[in-house]
């Protein structure tokens, strides 16, 4: 008797840890299913709020369609500085829209400090917006910051005039980003031969560094013949 009911405990310790175990499972996830959703649509409420406010800002009140309805509109200082952007493009693609453009230019050009920030700030985006730009478009592994240890790098370009003229080797831009926030990092020249190229994309790259190397992506390197799938190393 007092084995079957030893038994019996040890069943309902096991079916309440079961419960439990599954209970915990199901919490799990609905964190992994929700909070990407959810953290994904607050920051895009947040970066639509911003704009909003910034765009909406400069209009008066007497054109808000909250004046005349009883309910906001989110979303329309977005719509607002897109179309703004659509039709300034449209203007400059035209003969008057060149000559101001041409005539802007020149006027900034002149301005001593004005001249240095505008001209930095159309050389980035004229070289990240290009189509034939390679900026960003790697990711490769550099040793960095001493031998024996490896960071993830972006390839910036091909580094040309005096630093390339000093170095005698091939040499790229990479910048290695910081964790978590890989807005900021370190501008590196590095020889070519250096790096090693990934095959993980630039956006999976990104993803590894944000997350401090919790969200590693897969080993895509083709398998050598005659080798398992297990030999190749991640």
């Amino acid at each position: 008797m007092t084995n079957i009911h030893t038994e019996s405990q040890d069943a309902k310790a096991n079916a309440k840890m079961g419960i439990g175990a599954r209970l915990r499972g199901y919490f799990l996830a609905g964190v992994l299913v929700t909070a990407p959703i959810g953290i994904t649509f607050y920051l895009a409420w947040l970066l639509i709020g911003f704009v909003d406010n910034k765009v909406t800002g400069l209009i008066p009140d007497r054109y808000h369609p909250e004046t005349y309805l009883p309910f906001g509109m989110p979303g329309l200082g977005v719509l607002i500085f897109v179309v703004s952007l659509i039709l300034v493009g449209a203007f400059t693609a035209g003969y008057v829209g060149r000559l101001f453009h041409r005539y802007s230019e020149r006027l900034l050009n002149r301005m001593p400090v004005i001249r240095g920030v505008y001209g930095a700030v159309k050389q980035i985006l004229e070289t990240v917006l290009s189509k034939k730009s390679t900026a960003f478009r790697e990711a490769v592994l550099v040793e960095y910051p001493r031998c024996g240890l490896w960071s993830i790098a972006f390839i910036t370009g091909q580094t040309e005039g005096e630093i390339q003229s000093l170095i005698d080797k091939d040499i790229v831009s990479i910048f290695v980003p910081t964790t978590p926030n890989p807005t900021s990092g370190f501008l590196l020249f590095v020889p070519r031969k250096d790096t090693t190229p990934l095959n993980m994309s630039v956006e999976e790259a990104l993803k590894m560094v944000v997350s401090c190397g919790i969200v590693t992506p897969p080993d895509r390197r083709p398998v050598a013949k005659g080798a398992a799938p297990d030999d190749v190393t991640t």
